[in-house]
């Protein structure tokens, strides 16, 4: 449906036609006007002229018309669609530190690092969130935004699948990517500020400490859900055989849990991949998307299509005189 945003510039279509009332030039002299044999215009000339000044005149009007219409500003409304409205701001900060690249994990029966373990999980995870944005922070020995918070959950699954171990360094700093966390989310409603912190260690890098952080975190409404990542057990071979060791002995689950408890999250404690899988359908529990569908209809602009029409007519116009003009300007000649 074709709506008109300006519709009382429509009111200036009619203007041209004032030039009908306008007073003639009249010259300030009388003038001797020769006529050269070998410039007369032959009957047939004439009538060739006459059509082209008419199709300039059409031109030109043509012209007149659609810079009126691109002056309302007319836009086009598309059919209805349905979007999900705006939930939360969640932000996902993924350990890349090299303890990540333990194979204590499993996918399609196949043995997995952490890392790729989490990379699936979070996949169908930011695939349900419709109406969140969702961004996407990666850290080491320091932290970085991978991803800024956005709806496009198709490229923030792209940049999740990229990120590989080592990108930020070999350490652990988890108070520098709470920090980071707070910088992207201030400013946004309180009720709405989430941050995910998935590590499989202590903290062993960085400028900020994590209990600072999520004081601070508290202070800005921020709620931070903690994981710890890692099996409790694995079976390793050495020079003596097999045994059975704890890869997850480095992992500060007090720590965790203190952020979790003191901004008003949850801890989970991930030791397979099946159990990622159920603590992110946990936290979609906890954080639900919104429930209610809204209806929009796209606007299309036709403005400048409707210039480019006036420009495009009146140059035909000019095109289609310019013979007769220099016709009958070198037909006669003033003495």
């Amino acid at each position: 449906m074709l709506e008109l945003t300006w519709p009382w510039f429509l009111l200036l279509t009619p203007l041209p036609l004032a030039m009908i009332f306008l007073p003639k030039a009249k010259p300030k002299g009388n003038g001797i006007w020769w006529m050269h044999t070998e410039q007369l215009i032959h009957n047939q000339d004439m009538k060739a002229a006459s059509g082209r000044f008419q199709l300039g005149f059409l031109c030109l009007a043509l012209s007149w018309v659609l810079l009126v219409l691109a002056m309302t500003k007319p836009v086009w409304l598309g059919e209805p669609t349905k979007v999900v409205p705006s939930g939360r701001d969640l932000l996902i900060a993924l350990d890349l530190s090299g303890s990540m690249q333990v194979a204590d994990m499993a996918l399609n029966n196949q043995s997995a690092n952490r890392l790729e373990a989490a990379k699936s999980v979070l996949s169908d995870f930011i695939e349900e969130r419709r109406g969140d944005r969702i961004g996407i922070i990666v850290f080491g020995s320091k932290a970085y935004l991978q991803a800024p918070l956005s709806f496009d959950t198709k490229t923030i699954n792209q940049l999740v699948q990229e990120a590989q171990i080592g990108f930020a360094g070999e350490q652990t700093a988890i108070g520098d990517a709470i920090g980071l966390g707070i910088k992207r989310l201030e400013d946004k409603p309180s009720d709405k500020k989430v941050l995910i912190l998935m590590t499989d260690g202590a903290n062993t890098a960085g400028r900020v400490q994590p209990e600072q952080a999520a004081t601070f975190a508290a202070s800005q409404d921020v709620r931070i859900h903690t994981i710890g990542i890692g099996a409790d057990s694995m079976l390793v071979q050495s020079f003596f055989g097999s045994k059975v060791v704890n890869p997850s002995s480095d992992l500060d689950e007090t720590l965790l849990k203190n952020i979790a408890a003191q901004t008003g999250g949850e801890y989970f404690r991930a030791k397979s991949t099946d159990d990622l899988r159920a603590i992110y359908q946990t936290l979609d529990t906890l954080e639900p998307t919104p429930a209610e569908d809204i209806w929009q209809r796209p606007l299309t602009s036709l403005f400048h299509w409707l210039g480019l029409g006036a420009i495009a007519f009146l140059g035909l116009a000019l095109l289609s005189n310019r013979e007769v003009i220099w016709r009958k300007g070198g037909s006669h000649d003033a003495v």
